[in-house]
């Protein structure tokens, strides 16, 4: 799974270079970025999938209801990120939120027809876009499979082991993950307390597997993470 997380995080900032209208010259000059405030949302469950959208700057918040009104965090994505992009797999309207957390929330939207024009001019960028769908998907997979199957420590284990693949930056035996995520955001993206987020990343601290302040987290070693 870490290869195909790793793979997902690159094509997914790569392919904001290739789509972002700003950034592709051919592309018509009306083309506006969308700003949001922190908490605006950006769609809805059961609005059209009319747009994927490109993250120039701030952060989003992607996430579901369950029945009882409940809220999941499914993740948190950041600069150079795409989402919205499983209209171009059929889904018509919208089975999840897309929620700005930054005030600086800046994005750029490009239509499905828009895309699939592209798509049909280019085979290579076709087989990119739908790689990035699949591996969406397997990584939506995981993260219920994690929250149905496995306790709290265990969540939040994987989740640094996910995130160490997705972002983090290899320094000699060390795993260094630049993140602005708070203990809060985790909690909220492993389905636990802050509370038990704090205690266990206390823990792994006090035993020397990782280090952490509110910028980064340093995994010292990943095979003695668990």
């Amino acid at each position: 799974m870490a290869r195909e997380a790793a793979l997902w995080f690159f094509e997914s900032v790569n392919l904001y270079q290739i789509l972002c209208p700003h950034k592709v010259k051919k592309m018509p000059e009306q083309h506006s970025f969308l700003h949001f405030k922190k908490d605006e949302f950006v769609y809805l469950p059961n609005e059209p999938s009319q747009n994927i959208y490109m993250i120039a700057e701030g952060r989003v918040k992607i996430g579901r209801y369950l029945e009882d009104g409940k809220e999941i965090v499914l993740s948190i994505l950041t600069k150079g990120e795409i989402f919205g992009e499983l209209a171009v797999a059929g889904e018509e309207t919208r089975k999840d939120f897309a929620q700005a957390m930054d005030n600086d929330t800046t994005l750029c939207p490009l239509s499905i027809d828009e895309l699939k024009d592209l798509m049909f001019e280019n085979k290579e960028l076709s087989f990119r876009i739908l790689k990035l769908v699949g591996l969406r998907l397997m990584k939506l997979e995981r993260k219920l499979e994690l929250l149905v199957f496995k306790d709290a420590r265990t969540r939040i284990v994987e989740f640094l082991k996910d995130a160490a693949s997705w972002k983090g930056k290899k320094v000699g035996y060390e795993t260094l993950i630049q993140t602005k995520l708070t203990h809060k955001d985790i909690a909220s993206l492993t389905g636990t307390s802050r509370q038990t987020v704090t205690t266990i990343l206390n823990e792994l601290k006090e035993a020397n597997v990782i280090n952490f302040d509110r910028k980064r987290i340093l995994i010292r070693d990943l095979d003695k993470l668990q």
